[in-house]
């Protein structure tokens, strides 16, 4: 398995995961309105800020997961958004996801993001370290349909302190439905 930044993705690879994954999962409506939000984080990933995380396994892809700048107005720290991740529907269950987030969460610890923050299951995501957040500490940049899955973990030795100031999410994600 390989697990790396792609900085230049097969775009048609990541997006068929993406809306196969949620289909599977979700239904066919959501794999299409999953899919054309990769298609447009994709898209905009450069004067976004987004980044692209990939697993591979003997030239498959296999997983992939997108991190978006989420910039406080007030606030200093570098803030990243995990969102969407995806694996396979066939790999569910064998860790892929956990070392994915895992590889992801270090090399953007090492490009200097601070926090990393998502909206998923607390389950899922607890298995890399984040923990829920309430709105006092990262408020979210829409209001949230379902406030226990606003998780999120400092990527420093300090402990996570409040966010300070408005939030803004990249423009793709920046839409009610995603929230």
């Amino acid at each position: 398995m390989i697990y790396a930044e792609d900085l230049t993705p097969d775009a048609d690879a990541v997006i068929k995961l993406f809306a196969a994954t949620f289909a599977a999962s979700e239904g066919e409506a959501e794999g299409a309105l999953i899919g054309d939000l990769v298609t447009n984080l994709l898209r905009d990933r450069a004067a976004a800020g987004t980044q692209v995380f990939t697993a591979t396994d003997n030239g498959t892809l296999v997983a992939a997961v997108l991190f978006s700048p989420l910039p406080y107005s007030e606030d200093p720290r570098r803030v990243v958004l995990l969102s969407p991740m995806a694996v396979t529907t066939q790999r569910h269950g064998e860790g892929i996801g956990q070392a994915l987030i895992t590889h992801a969460l270090a090399t953007l610890r090492d490009q200097g993001a601070e926090v990393a923050i998502t909206y998923g299951s607390p389950v899922f995501y607890g298995k890399t370290g984040f923990e829920p957040l309430t709105e006092d500490t990262a408020p979210a940049p829409q209001p949230l349909s379902f406030p226990h899955r606003w998780i999120g973990q400092s990527l420093t030795d300090a402990p996570l302190t409040p966010l300070k100031g408005t939030p803004s999410c990249v423009a793709a994600l920046n839409d009610p439905q995603f929230w």
